[in-house]
């Protein structure tokens, strides 16, 4: 039954009629977003437009914004290594206190993740200052040597999930980049290929990407996906078939479902799908999931969910700053989950980030108050040294989260200013 239930899921997707994004863009609903919508009668359950509302607040100035990305720009540029990356395997925690990161495919998968991001957010953020654009390039020497040759560091853990994931939407990005470079853009089109190959390879058999196998440790991966895992991957490949790339239907249909699985009717999304017998959990709950929410309304809405309103995401960003003490709480705590609602210090500036994409979203005389929200929020964590960070991995920490930083308040800037 379940292959014969793959199989029309399949047919309906390649039958299935474009349709035309606000951008003019053409694409094809996956079929699973089409059920979804039919099922409910094309308009979101009530859970997931009512929530509180944020107090008032004094927004920063545009001029205060702009000092800090510049602040976070310099730290990145004083923090990168000769040979371009950034990130190491330095820690200043006891062994037993760190990550469990089997050498080297573990290090050599997050150097190239938190590398990625830091190209992509001083492509963002940059600008044509001389020192960025020599930072740009030594890094993306360095990320075109190391980054096809990432792979699972072991049976048990697939890290290198999420260096495909933010790989790929750091190479879509430098295809921007230098565009009369034949041989260039011909190695970046190649290596998109390959991270979009090997996102097929280590998607789990049930659909979606988990960072961890705890299954029967298989090839593929037999374990379920992780919901916040799959979201970001969706969303480069979503970016990857906008540029005319290859993307395989199923393998997006199978993600979604898995996505949709996880999806309660106040649109929380639970942890993981391991969790789908254990919804009320604290974590799987609006308070624990203020920052996968971000990721997955971002996600569903751009490959065509049509229950993922205009009213949701708005909703669910009022939500992420009125509660903002539930993802506040967990922030630069050593170890994962150890905060109320089991929350991690690591969805902190991820989830921030994706709200900033959400905020993209909404028409341009709706988002000022968002915009204002995030950025009041985002500033006054940044570091005296001009970093932030929000869960201590090694010596990535500060590279992720300045990057995730950065990318978030570029998007608080208001047109025009």
């Amino acid at each position: 039954m379940q292959m014969r239930w793959a199989g029309l899921v399949t047919l309906m997707a390649i039958c299935l009629p474009a349709w035309a994004d606000e951008h003019g863009s053409k694409q094809t609903v996956p079929a699973p977003l089409k059920a979804g919508a039919a099922k409910h009668g094309g308009q979101p359950p009530r859970e997931a437009t009512t929530g509180p509302k944020p107090k008032a607040i004094t927004p920063p100035t545009t001029a205060e914004i702009d000092a800090s990305i510049r602040r976070g720009i310099e730290y990145l540029l004083k923090s990168q290594h000769k040979d371009g990356s950034w990130g190491s395997a330095n820690s200043s925690r006891p062994p037993t206190a760190e990550v469990n990161a089997p050498v080297p495919g573990a290090h050599q998968a997050f150097k190239a993740a938190v590398t990625a991001m830091c190209i992509e957010a001083l492509m963002e953020t940059g600008g044509n200052d001389p020192q960025v654009l020599q930072a740009i390039d030594r890094a993306e020497v360095w990320l075109f040597q190391r980054l096809p040759h990432v792979r699972r560091p072991t049976p048990r853990e697939m890290y290198n999930v999420w260096t495909h994931g933010y790989g790929l939407q750091c190479l879509l990005k430098m295809l921007d980049r230098k565009p009369e470079d034949a041989a260039r853009q011909e190695k970046i089109n190649e290596m998109i290929k390959q991270q979009i190959d090997l996102l097929r390879r280590y998607e789990v058999v049930s659909g979606g990407w988990a960072y961890y196998e705890f299954g029967a440790r298989t090839q593929p991966p037999s374990w379920t996906s992780m919901s916040f895992c799959t979201c970001a991957i969706l969303v480069a490949l979503h970016d990857a078939r906008e540029r005319g790339f290859d993307v395989p239907q199923p393998m997006i249909d199978k993600a979604i479902e898995s996505v949709l699985r996880q999806r309660r009717p106040d649109f929380s999304i639970l942890y993981a799908e391991t969790h789908i017998y254990k919804p009320m959990k604290e974590v799987n709950r609006p308070m624990g999931s203020l920052g996968r929410s971000q990721a997955a309304n971002f996600a569903m809405r751009i490959w065509g969910d049509k229950l993922v309103t205009d009213e949701v995401i708005k909703t669910w960003l009022d939500r992420l700053f009125a509660r903002q003490l539930w993802v506040e709480i967990g922030r630069k705590r050593p170890v994962p989950h150890e905060a109320w609602a089991k929350v991690a210090g690591y969805f902190y500036y991820f989830g921030h980030y994706y709200a900033a994409r959400c905020i993209e979203l909404l028409p341009e005389k709706d988002r000022p108050h968002f915009q204002d929200q995030l950025a009041h929020l985002i500033i006054p964590l940044q570091e005296k040294d001009g970093s932030w960070w929000d869960f201590p991995i090694y010596d990535y920490h500060q590279a992720y989260g300045t990057a995730f930083a950065l990318m978030t308040l570029q998007r608080t800037r208001k047109v025009g200013s």
